[in-house]
């Protein structure tokens, strides 16, 4: 058996639910500092620190007082994505937090983990009074906190959010609200199938919620399609092994995408087996995974996981490529 290499700088944590509503932060207070001049120039650097419970800290530089008897009120503005994880098609929605004089020039906001915040990305700005918001580009972010991160005993939503810089430098972070959690941890693949070690969050009593539990793996193509496996639980650790064979055999030629999730049968909602609880935002471009070649009754294919945009863990099955002459 064999697993992917872990690049430097990569987490190796341990192991995903339903998103949830949110409440609005908040509008920010207005105090009295210097005005800001947003806008004019280069755009304004933000330094972000990420702290184990999920919550994350903003300092920026403040312009120097231009009329001591100027008054300002200014916000870090986060703005969600249309089309974003969980985004059904209504507006884009909006949070923002209070901007505060911390000292030394500089301005601080802070998004705890007890606010709420939709799963998505969201682009990161700051705006004074009215005035349109301007985009902030990442500067130091200290992610130390995320690395490895195993959350502790609650029931509440876990919050997990990932700053980082956008291809166009700007910043952004990647949010996730999920209870339960069902984090993928080692993963480890052989010629017929893989095997998972994962951990669960976010349930009263989680030896007790996987007693009864099988791993699903739902065809997106034909959601009819399920394949079930059986898991083994110490704790709220648990194993599972999926064989290729039950999905290839559904397998008609192009792309099939199966979905993997832990579900119980008394009919509570599935948990999506995902992998958030480190500081790498984007799973497929590190944690790639070679697929093996299999034989199915329509042709020659190729299976293996992968982690999907949301950093769900799915199992693809594709056409095999011809071989090299």
């Amino acid at each position: 058996m064999t697993s992917p290499a872990q690049p430097a700088g990569a987490s190796d944590a341990a192991g995903s639910g339903q998103p949830h509503p949110t409440d609005t932060p908040e509008e920010p207070a207005t105090v009295s500092a210097p005005p800001l001049a947003f806008g004019m120039g280069n755009n304004p650097t933000a330094d972000c620190i990420a702290d184990s419970a999920g919550g994350l800290t903003f300092d920026l530089d403040a312009p120097e007082r231009t009329d001591a008897s100027d008054h300002w009120s200014a916000a870090l503005v986060l703005r969600r994505r249309a089309g974003g994880a969980g985004d059904g098609g209504e507006e884009a929605e909006e949070v923002r937090l209070p901007l505060t004089p911390n000292g030394d020039g500089r301005l601080r906001a802070v998004l705890p983990s007890t606010v709420a915040l939709p799963e998505g990305r969201w682009d990161v700005h700051v705006a004074q009074g009215d005035e349109v918001p301007v985009r902030l580009v990442p500067g130091l972010l200290d992610l130390r906190s995320l690395v490895d991160r195993r959350p502790g005993p609650s029931t509440s939503p876990l919050a997990v959010r990932i700053p980082y810089a956008t291809k166009h430098g700007n910043l952004s972070l990647r949010s996730w609200l999920r209870g339960p959690h069902a984090e993928a941890g080692d993963i480890l693949l052989d010629d017929d199938g893989l095997t998972v070690h994962g951990v669960l969050y976010r349930v009263e009593d989680p030896e007790a919620w996987l007693a009864d539990a099988v791993v699903e793996a739902r065809c997106r193509r034909d959601a009819e399609l399920v394949v079930t496996a059986p898991l083994t639980a110490d704790g709220p650790d648990f194993t599972f092994t999926l064989p290729y064979a039950e999905p290839a055999a559904e397998w008609r030629g192009g792309p099939d995408v199966w979905d993997l999730t832990l579900r119980r049968p008394d009919g509570t909602d599935p948990v999506r087996i995902a992998r958030i609880l480190d500081d790498v935002v984007d799973k497929q471009q590190i944690f790639a995974y070679p697929p093996r070649a299999i034989d199915t009754p329509y042709a020659a294919a190729q299976a293996g996981p992968y982690y999907t945009a949301d950093n769900d863990l799915s199992v693809r099955i594709d056409e095999r490529p011809p071989a090299a002459r």
